[in-house]
């Protein structure tokens, strides 16, 4: 399915000719109130003659958050529908029919994603939110209506006509439509969002239909569109780099393992930065096999593969001044008779053993390969991300991700990062006492420890094969990558594309001088 286009306006929401205009509402001091701090919503309520406010009140509108609300707009404007989306509370109490004041950029990403969401089947739709004209805040609305208008049609064939197209062209208004960096603002917003949309099409495909050469071979076709080098390294070429991780979590599937290193050079010199992703395109659990309901969404086990290789290929579309390079580590983990036993003993790239000790376990086997090999590049950062734990839904819960780093500005850099993104995430300790609980009787370390805090037993382990010297940061994606509940705001139901946008934005602030050695 094809992005919607995106363009900017700075014509009368009134008479603009589209399917549907947007305004957004807010929770005021005396009930709902317009949120009118920007370009159209204004017009919109004089169209109205001034009772928008209290009309989308009788039908039930409270300016919640992510709340739509649609009315006919019975000729008051052009538009045959006028949707008004919540943007929670007003700013400055919003006393009176209509509320000034900047809002958050996520609060209009998530209304705005919201709205395009809701007005699925619509050929046009035009946004006229509160930006106040402000760049950036344009750039935010563009984003998450774009992020929004997702769609996974792939498999619907009898019942496609139950799904509604996305939205076909998104309109955002402002006053200055002409201006330079509210266009960058809006390129970024493009380039970002196809990035996410690619990744959550990815984490939606049955893994029947992306076992690891598939998914390398997509990786590959994406990285080369974005002018992005990329090589990909077969089971026998694992074999033969000693990649003894990524070829034990294997090996149990007819469909072998892959090793796809991506390339981006933004410039001699400039700083660079590793980026490593879980891909298990199925996990089963191994022999160690996990319940058959603990299966149902294992196919989003790649989505710290996919987050790392999709954020690269809009760094590169960015042009952004950073040097980036991408491990992505492929396997599908089967049980059957060439499968990896509980208490075998790999021996990971670069040498370290490790003993086996629950083959559902098996993500920080590939990553241990991977975060050696990256670290060879001599990177100035590396981040990995992974659906790795089910442990981070218990401390984390389904929504908000984990960063985990042993330096405090790290931790610090990607917060700050995610928070500016959008992404929920939250710093959590790498304890040295649990490191113990890893020492194996047989080999350097054991994949399990204490049975308490798995999510930060899992970072622990990683941090032993971190090369020294070398500054890191391990994001446990495992629930915010996967949406198993009903969409909300621009996040739709399955494949959520999470640490994208947070790889992209972490990008551009070590490319203006920041997180480095």
């Amino acid at each position: 399915m094809p992005a919607p286009t995106l363009s900017l306006s700075n014509s009368k929401a009134t008479s603009l000719k589209t399917d549907a205009v947007v305004v957004g509402v807010a929770k005021g001091a005396d009930g709902v109130v317009l949120a009118s701090a920007g370009h159209g919503a204004d017009e919109v309520d004089k169209a109205f003659k001034s009772r928008l406010a209290a009309t989308l009140t009788t039908l039930g509108a409270t300016g919640a958050l992510g709340e739509v609300t649609k009315l006919p707009s019975l000729g008051n404007v052009t538009a045959p529908v006028v949707l008004a989306v919540g943007l929670g509370q007003a700013p400055e109490g919003g006393r009176g029919r209509k509320a000034q004041g900047a809002y958050a950029h996520e609060t209009l990403r998530r209304a705005a994603g919201a709205a395009t969401r809701a007005l699925g089947g619509s050929r046009t739709v035009a946004l006229a939110l509160p930006t106040g004209d402000d760049p950036a805040l344009v750039g935010a609305v563009a984003e998450g209506a774009l992020l929004g208008a997702y769609t996974f049609t792939r498999y619907r064939v009898a019942s496609k006509g139950t799904v509604k197209d996305p939205v076909g062209a998104i309109t955002v208004l402002t006053g200055a439509p002409r201006d330079k960096t509210a266009r960058t603002a809006l390129t970024r917003a493009q380039h970002v969002a196809a990035a996410v949309n690619l990744a959550r099409d990815w984490v939606n495909a049955a893994p029947v239909d992306l076992p690891p050469a598939a998914f390398a071979d997509a990786a590959v076709a994406a990285a080369r569109a974005a002018g992005v080098d990329v090589e990909v390294m077969d089971e026998k070429a694992l074999k033969k780099g000693g990649f003894g991780g990524i070829l034990a979590v294997g090996q149990g599937s007819s469909r072998p393992p892959r090793l796809v290193r991506l390339t981006y050079q933004g410039g001699r010199g400039k700083p660079h930065v590793a980026l490593v992703g879980k891909g298990i395109t199925f996990d089963s659990g191994g022999l160690s096999l996990k319940p058959s309901a603990g299966m149902e969404w294992m196919k989003s086990d790649m989505g710290g593969a996919a987050a790392i290789i999709a954020a690269i290929t809009a760094i590169a579309r960015l042009k952004l001044p950073v040097n980036v390079t991408g491990y992505a580590p492929m396997a599908e983990n089967m049980p059957s008779g060439t499968a990896q036993r509980p208490s075998d003993v790999l021996t990971t790239y670069g040498g370290k053993t490790v003993e086996v000790l629950n083959t559902d376990a098996e993500g920080r086997l590939v990553l241990a390969d991977a975060l050696v090999r990256a670290g060879e590049d001599d990177p100035d950062l590396i981040v990995d991300v992974a659906t790795l734990t089910g442990a981070q839904l218990v401390a984390l819960g389904s929504r908000t991700a984990a960063i985990m780093a042993p330096d405090d500005e790290v931790r610090a850099a990607v917060k700050r990062a995610a928070d500016e993104a959008g992404e929920a995430m939250w710093p959590m300790p790498l304890p040295d006492e649990l490191r113990p609980s890893m020492d194996s009787p047989v080999a350097d370390i054991a994949n399990m420890g204490d049975k308490y805090g798995g999510m930060l037993v899992a970072g622990v382990f990683l941090k032993d094969f971190v090369p020294d010297g070398v500054r890191w940061a391990h994001l446990d994606i495992a629930g915010p990558a996967w949406n198993d509940g009903t969409p909300y705001g621009y996040t739709p139901k399955g494949g959520t594309g999470h640490a994208v946008r947070t790889l992209v934005r972490l990008a551009e602030h070590v490319a203006d001088g920041g997180v480095t050695r």
